[in-house]
């Protein structure tokens, strides 16, 4: 039986560099040998993309401070890709996760793993993520969306008229419409990266014009005391949710040193939930994944209020971390699904497309 030729592509052009890294490794490692002709491809920081020419056999999983060092430059990428038969993209945040990629797939006409543009597009960034789940009357957070504009702001509101403000006038709206705690974000980033949690309007300042330094648009969130729930979907139409997942942060919020450096930092598979929750939020992840208009794979994020015991979304990742600690495959394989089998489950899904 002649064996399918698999590109995976890791590595990039975004903050998440490190982490795709360790994706992109685990997923070559995993894939099954018999049945595929693995194309290994690394993208450095700069943009440049590579063949990583180590032995297939003897590629092992990568940690974020490893670095790759056997590569050889790809003259024409769209030429190499012509020769292979499906591309699975190990690249999160943007250029990677954010529908760039999967655009230049499409017009190669190359099959390929996970979400298509627009959904890649859409969840990539959170503010317009919202504005469809506003539409799909999913829950969420209360939230203020602004954008950076020269030396001010521009504030956003709920029917997206804008007005042109300073930090101080957002700091009023924040206070008036959210109050304090707050979360604020780029809204095009990923793994927690320029993200903090301010307390007061002195933090909010400084942690708004921190989030610029990663996106003009920004957006500062209610904060919910709760429990971080996960869980993961699969699938086009016929879509399959796991089993539910829940975050232990070791620091206040689950930032990119408590993921993937501070061993205190847990997670919970399955959690310990009544079923008529686990039910909702299973529910509710497929109804989210289905309005952004998802295909393949993504991991949906939420929050179980502590007071309320309400289920609010959080945000879809559409291509989740792949790591051996991530919690995408470690959902799917507490429910029977192997790591290798889903990687099998995730190429059949880019070839029936």
């Amino acid at each position: 039986m002649e064996k399918i030729k698999v590109a995976v592509i890791f590595g990039g052009k975004s903050t998440e560099h490190r982490v795709s890294i360790v994706s992109g490794t685990s997923v070559i490692k995993n894939l099954d040998k018999n049945k595929y002709e693995v194309y290994p491809i690394y993208i450095e920081e700069n943009g440049q993309w590579n063949e990583y020419t180590k032995e297939i056999e003897k590629i092992t999983i990568l940690t974020v401070d490893d670095v790759i060092t056997e590569i050889k430059p790809i003259e024409n990428p769209i030429e190499y890709l012509e020769q292979v038969d499906v591309i699975f993209p190990v690249l999160h945040g943007l250029y990677g996760e954010d529908g760039t990629i999967q655009g230049m797939m499409e017009l190669l006409n190359k099959k390929y793993v996970g979400c298509r543009v627009l959904s890649s597009s859409v969840c990539m960034d959170k503010v317009y993520a919202k504005i469809l789940f506003d539409k799909a009357n999913i829950e969420q957070a209360k939230y203020i969306y602004i954008r950076k504009y020269k030396d001010k702001y521009i504030y956003v509101d709920n029917f997206l008229n804008e007005e042109i403000c300073d930090v101080d006038k957002i700091c009023e709206y924040v206070e008036k419409q959210l109050g304090y705690p707050v979360f604020v974000k780029p809204s095009n980033s990923g793994s927690s990266v320029g993200i903090n949690k301010s307390h007061n309007s002195e933090e909010l300042k400084e942690h708004i014009a921190y989030a610029a330094q990663f996106d003009p648009k920004i957006l500062i969130e209610q904060n919910i005391n709760g429990r971080e729930l996960e869980c993961a979907v699969l699938g086009n139409e016929d879509v399959e949710a796991s089993c539910v997942g829940e975050i232990l942060p070791a620091d206040e919020f689950y930032t990119f040193d408590a993921k993937y450096k501070n061993a205190e930092s847990r997670v919970v598979i399955p959690t310990s939930l009544p079923e008529n929750l686990a039910k909702e939020i299973r529910k509710t992840a497929i109804k989210a994944f289905k309005a952004v208009d998802g295909k393949g794979l993504a991991r949906v994020d939420f929050f179980l209020e502590n007071e309320t015991q309400r289920i609010i979304i959080n945000e879809i990742n559409t291509l989740p971390g792949f790591t051996q600690i991530s919690m995408y495959p470690k959902l799917w394989e507490n429910v029977g699904l192997s790591y290798s089998k889903l990687l099998d489950k995730l190429i059949d899904l880019a070839l029936e497309n």
